[in-house]
Order: structure tokens, then C-alpha cells, then sequence
């Protein structure tokens, strides 16, 4: 994936073939923040707009902006699978939420493509 970071906030970068551009969209909140530009420094630039005008948006109206992630995390998974991860991480010495951290870092740099630190 590509993508860029400002303010704690991420965002997904592709390429318009059709318009030329590079577009992005604000990942992690509900609101649809979009912004675009037609070379790398002027995305960024818009970006950084869109993200600061977001947040005296939300200052403006009185009202919270939503945080990309809170760290906490409510899953549903079948009983089978939450015993075999319960027994994954006892195994390992950690508790279930040291287990799942570090498995979803993991899934996650992958996924992005991320090297790790």
C-alpha cells in the first residue's frame, strides 16, 4: 500500500491514470476526507490541508475528532480459534493481548508492506 503519515493520521495514495493525479483518502475515520495532486510534493501539501482543516472543522463545531486507532480492539471470533490463540500466547509465555499485539503488528507491516524496526 502506499500511503503517508502527518499528525497521527494515514493516509492511502493511488494513481489516477485517467486525470494524471495522485489521489488520497484519510484511513481510519468515518468522515470521507479525500484530497489529490498532480506530483508527490503538492499531495503532500493537500494532505496535510485536509487533515489540518479536518481538525478546525472539528474544533469549530465542539466536537472530538476521531483518533485514527484508541488501541483498543473488540473482536468476535469462534470459540475454537480464541481457545487456540488463548493457547498460543500461554505457550509463549505472554498474556492473550501481548499474543494478539504482536500478531497483528506482524499481519499488519505485511500487509502494508512495512519493514520491521
Amino acid at each position: 500500500m502506499n500511503s503517508m503519515s502527518y499528525r497521527g493520521y494515514t493516509a492511502r495514495i493511488e494513481f489516477d491514470e485517467r486525470d494524471d493525479i495522485f489521489v488520497g483518502r484519510l484511513l481510519g475515520v468515518r468522515d470521507i476526507i479525500s484530497f489529490q495532486g498532480q506530483s508527490v510534493t503538492e499531495l503532500r501539501g493537500q494532505f496535510q490541508v485536509a487533515v489540518d482543516d479536518y481538525l478546525e472543522d472539528c474544533a469549530e463545531r465542539g466536537i472530538s475528532p476521531e483518533k485514527p486507532a484508541s488501541g483498543k480492539v473488540m473482536l468476535r471470533i469462534r470459540p475454537e480459534v480464541h481457545a487456540a490463540a488463548t493457547i498460543a500466547a500461554q505457550a509463549m509465555g505472554k498474556s492473550l493481548n501481548q499474543w494478539a499485539d504482536e500478531v497483528f503488528e506482524q499481519a499488519a507491516r505485511r500487509a502494508t508492506g512495512e519493514v520491521a524496526p
